[in-house]
C-alpha cells in the first residue's frame, strides 16, 4: 500500500525542510510542494487568498499528480496550508494509501523568528502569525498537530515516521 503524507502548517512553520526530509528517506518517493503548483500560472496569477484565485485549477493538478504517483507505485509527501475540508477531499480521493496527516505549528515568538532567517523576499512577516492563528482555529483532530517548537528537524521527522496517530485513512 502507498503512503502519502499530507504536510500542512502556516508559513515559516518548516512544511518545506521536514516534507524533503520524509521524501528523502523513503524507498521510492514524490515529493509535491503545494506553492510550485500553484505558481504554474504566471499570466493571470492571484494569490490563493484573494478574489478571483485559481484555487480550483490547483487542486485538479495536485490531485491528477497525486494520483498518476501513487499509480506509478511512487509514495508521496505533499504540503501546503491546507483546511479541514482539503484534508477530507483528498483523503476521499486516495482510499487505497496509508495517510499521514500533520499539522505543524509552532509558537509565535519562534514562527517570526524562523521567518527572519527565510531570504527577504520570502518573508512573510504578520501573515505568518495569521496562518499560525487559522492552523490553530482550523478544527483539526489533536492527535494530527505537531508542535515543533522545542523539537529538531530530526525530531520532528522521527516523530512523524514513527507515529500512527498522524494516519488518517
Amino acid at each position: 500500500m502507498n503512503k502519502l503524507f499530507l504536510i500542512t502548517g502556516p508559513a515559516g512553520v518548516g512544511k518545506s525542510t521536514i516534507s524533503k526530509m520524509i521524501a528523502e528517506n523513503l524507498e521510492k518517493s514524490v515529493l509535491i510542494e503545494g506553492d510550485d503548483i500553484y505558481h504554474f500560472v504566471v499570466g493571470g496569477y492571484v494569490s490563493p487568498w484573494k478574489e478571483g484565485n485559481h484555487l480550483k485549477l490547483f487542486w485538479e493538478n495536485c490531485i491528477d499528480i497525486i494520483k498518476n504517483s501513487v499509480d506509478a507505485g511512487y509514495d508521496v509527501v505533499f504540503n501546503y496550508i491546507l483546511d479541514k475540508k482539503q484534508v477530507e477531499g483528498i483523503k476521499n480521493h486516495f482510499l487505497n494509501c496509508e495517510i499521514k496527516f500533520v499539522c505543524l505549528i509552532v509558537n509565535e515568538e519562534t514562527i517570526i523568528k524562523r521567518d527572519k532567517l527565510r531570504p527577504a523576499d520570502c518573508q512573510m512577516g504578520e501573515r505568518c502569525l495569521i496562518l499560525l492563528r487559522n492552523a490553530l482555529d482550523a478544527g483539526f483532530d489533536k492527535n494530527n498537530i505537531l508542535d515543533t517548537s522545542d523539537l529538531t528537524e530530526q525530531e520532528t521527522y522521527k516523530e512523524i515516521i514513527n507515529n500512527d496517530r498522524f494516519i488518517i485513512s
